[in-house]
């Protein structure tokens, strides 16, 4: 029979709303509960990384369902082609829902996660358990239970004493009850599991309120897995096997074995490893190069006796005064910008069928990483003094191992060098950074026996090798670059003087 009451809207007007049962009226508030919910969730999207990216791989979740999170704090770590991007959340609440696990791959603008913005910081957590004593009461001798009906799903509010699972035991069927009132966060097992009486079922957020909770999954008919869970040992040793009447034991009996069939001595594992996102990128872009560039390597040996020399004399005065080390970097990055600048094919580029020539020296500094190797860049080098080098070197070095280094740090780039010295490399032929199309290698610094001014002495002496892009670079420019940066560091003076 229908029934009519009046109701009074948003704009003022009188509305005649009709109701057949109690049961519609009860279904109506919990529409008018549903939407006074979602106006207090959020959804989070993925963050916008830089204007090459689009996507990216989630590796890890900083927060929990359940766990408030404040405006700005880290939720999330994305790895990309190139760094690793820490994701803030841009709201403060509690964390409803997660769009995506570790390990998939999220693409920029796509749903990422939930928020109540409701949530107070501070939520507290209780685990719910099976209990001991429910089970004991019908005098179940089997240590081990079986859910058959459906769990409440995480985000939905439980009240205390309301019905959350029914439980199978050998002989009757058990109705578990909450015994806290909050959002479920968390469930340790599903229809169908094998459950030690003691054991997690849930975990719940007695903080939790009812407007926060997800809508409550429609029930449906339950069928009962048949597997077993292992029962714990402390069961297991107090439970023994008892052969039938009348059925002979079996009998063991011992076999020689060939030494021939023996196991090899020795650990014969293999292991695989997916390949990080930043590794496939790595591997593709240094074969891209050998691909796309006219590589050709030509090589050279530089005296380090005057550039030690001089670090020897002044590198207290310099870490006194400025609170910097004086390395061989500072000098040869100085020495390579001012290189450039009086050979300017090899700190251009090819786009298309064009050359482009930079008025300005951004190098690339090639650094090793946990993840990889990367390429921070050292902008307007050409402006620099070697001191104002080296700090900028020790700033990239504290974020290379922090694993802070920003996909802006990357950007860009005229020229690269790689420093395999630093690991003892004495010789190599390093590979061209694309799009720039040239690269300075140098070596690790080993005292040789050399001929200086006709006679035979032992100096430090260091290979250096640049590698560049025959189709843009011809021998000449390549060669005059390199002897260039040769003098400018068997003689620190010149670099001070830019002569």
């Amino acid at each position: 029979m229908l029934r009519l009451i009046l109701k009074t809207g948003k704009s003022g007007a009188i509305s005649i709303v009709p109701l057949r049962t109690n049961a519609l009226a009860a279904t109506s508030a919990r529409v008018m509960a549903s939407q006074s919910r979602f106006l207090t969730e959020k959804l989070v999207k993925t963050p916008p990384m830089a204007d090459s990216i689009t996507e990216g791989t989630l590796t890890k979740w900083h927060k929990s369902i359940g766990e408030y999170i404040a405006r700005d704090e880290p939720i999330a770590t994305i790895e990309t082609d190139k760094v690793d991007v820490t994701v803030n959340s841009a709201e403060s609440g509690t964390v409803l829902e997660f769009f995506a696990k570790e390990g998939d791959n999220v693409l920029v603008g796509s749903n990422l996660f939930k928020v109540d913005l409701d949530g107070i910081a501070g939520a507290v957590s209780a685990s719910i358990t099976v209990a001991a004593a429910a089970i004991s009461a019908v005098a179940s001798p089997s240590p081990t239970t079986t859910i058959v009906s459906s769990l409440p799903a995480v985000g939905e509010y439980v009240t205390r004493d309301e019905p959350i699972a029914t439980i199978e035991t050998d002989k009757v069927d058990v109705t578990v009850n909450s015994a806290e009132t909050g959002v479920i966060l968390e469930l340790y097992a599903k229809s169908g599991d094998t459950l030690a009486v003691g054991s997690n079922l849930f975990k719940v957020n007695t903080n939790g309120s009812a407007n926060s909770a997800a809508p409550k999954s429609p029930s449906g008919p339950v069928v009962a897995a048949t597997v077993v869970a292992p029962v714990a040992a402390s069961v297991a040793a107090q439970t023994s096997t008892i052969a039938p009447k009348g059925t002979a034991a079996p009998v063991l009996t011992a076999v020689a074995i060939d030494d021939s069939l023996r196991t090899p001595v020795g650990s014969r594992f293999e292991r695989r490893v997916k390949m990080t996102r930043m590794r496939k990128t790595i591997s593709s872009r240094l074969k891209d190069s050998q691909n796309t560039a006219a590589s050709l390597t030509t090589f050279n040996e530089i005296d380090m006796s005057a550039l030690m020399e001089f670090r020897k004399a002044y590198k207290d005065a310099v870490l006194e005064k400025h609170g910097v080390k004086i390395g061989f970097m500072g000098a040869f990055i100085k020495a390579s910008a001012q290189a450039l600048k009086e050979v300017p094919e090899v700190n251009a580029r090819i786009e298309g069928d064009e050359v482009v020539y930079s008025d300005f020296v951004d190098i690339s500094i090639a650094v090793a990483t946990p993840k990889g190797l990367v390429t921070p860049v050292l902008r307007n080098c050409e402006n620099w003094n070697i001191v104002e080098t080296e700090k900028a070197m020790a700033e990239l070095g504290k974020k290379a191992k922090a694993n802070a280094i920003t996909i802006e740090d990357l950007a860009g780039g005229t020229f690269t060098i790689s420093n395999g010295g630093t690991f003892g490399s004495l010789f190599g032929t390093p590979i061209i950074n694309q799009p720039q199309s040239a690269i300075l290698g140098m070596h690790a610094v080993k005292d040789r026996v050399v001929a200086v001014n006709g006679k035979v002495e032992v100096r430090p002496m260091m290979y250096v090798a640049l590698t560049y892009d025959h189709r843009l670079i011809d021998g000449r420019e390549a060669v005059t670059f390199l002897v260039r940066v040769k003098e400018l560091i068997e003689d620190p003076r010149r670099l001070l003087l830019e002569i």
